[in-house]
């Protein structure tokens, strides 16, 4: 089966530091997949190198079985990769619909038509809707994003990722900052995420990673420590001794 994203033998440098050693991985369609690792492990700085953010010092990324290790960010959204980040990125005074209806007109490649406004088209507000109403966020379409609890506001995230129709979605420690009463909503949408997407989810909470993954990939000094199931990276005497404590 063809990988939807393959990242091959990744390397970063930053002057003397080596912060990813020779990271592969593949994402294919339905994965469910978390990279999990001690603080400083290289975690984000892998997922900066795969969406675009960074170059890699040495290696490839493949999506949809095109080189895009030369390619702007936007340009590898547009091939299929949507990201969440750790912190929210969000406009806290725009409301949280005209923000979803944003990230489609910019997949639909509607930006560069500035005689027409955006409420010219209703079929993107509708959409916008049923995506908002899908995670729970229909009743707050209306309001700006610093009006809502910071567990919605994840949400919001991952509204504006899924309306670009991404093959592949990174998520970037969703549940970091989110308190427990709003971690329920957020694990109501990951499973609601569509079936076909690959995605790969950073995150340290433990719970949430055994529960949700099919998949776990464990980083440590850079470089990938162990990979397999969730029982079998339970059962992984190096994990348990470097990371899980037990």
């Amino acid at each position: 089966m063809t990988a939807l994203l393959e990242v091959r033998a990744l390397d970063k440098h930053f002057g003397g530091l080596h912060v990813t050693r020779a990271v592969s991985l593949a994402l294919h369609v339905g994965d469910r997949v978390a990279l999990i690792g001690p603080n400083g492990a290289g975690k984000t700085t892998l997922v900066n190198q795969v969406s675009g953010v960074i170059p890699p010092s040495r290696g490839s990324i493949v999506l949809a079985g095109e080189d895009v290790t030369k390619l702007a960010q936007a340009e590898r959204v547009r091939r299929g990769l949507a990201r969440t980040f750790q912190i929210t990125t969000l406009a806290p005074h725009l409301a949280v619909q005209r923000q979803v209806e944003l990230a489609l007109f910019e997949r639909e490649g509607l930006t560069g038509r500035a005689w027409r406004s955006i409420d010219g088209y209703p079929a993107l507000a509708a959409e916008a809707r049923a995506l908002l109403a899908q995670l729970g966020l229909g009743e707050h379409a209306g309001l700006p994003t610093e009006r809502l609890a910071y567990g919605e506001q994840r949400l919001v995230e991952m509204a504006l990722a899924l309306a670009l129709r991404p093959k592949v979605l990174l998520l970037d420690e969703p549940m970091a900052g989110v308190p427990k009463s709003d971690a329920t909503r957020l694990l109501a949408a990951l499973d609601a995420l569509p079936a076909a997407l690959a995605v790969l989810i950073i995150e340290h909470d433990m719970d949430l990673v055994f529960r949700y993954a099919r998949r776990i990939i464990v980083l440590a000094d850079g470089a990938v420590l162990a990979e397999g199931t969730p029982d079998e990276i339970r059962a992984h005497p190096a994990v348990r001794n470097a990371y899980l404590g037990h």
